[in-house]
């Protein structure tokens, strides 16, 4: 099976960053927590917050794991 995509986008004006698996937007994330959700909902289990934090299967866009207001 091909490695997915998966990006953290830059944080917005009002908070929260969207999430994208591939070419397809999950939804906005406010912290790690959600992250984690999203990636479990896109077919990518056993994910929980350091996993997230650590991996390097994630892009971060203007700011790691620890920015989430702009």
């Amino acid at each position: 099976m091909p490695e997915r995509r998966v990006i953290v986008y830059p944080p917005l004006e009002a908070g929260g960053r969207k999430v994208g698996v591939d070419d397809r937007i999950l939804g906005t994330a406010y912290s790690l927590h959600d992250v984690a959700v999203f990636l479990e909902g896109a077919g990518l289990t056993g994910w929980d917050e350091l996993d997230v934090a650590d991996s390097g299967l994630i892009e971060w866009h203007e700011g790691g794991p620890e920015v989430w207001k702009r």
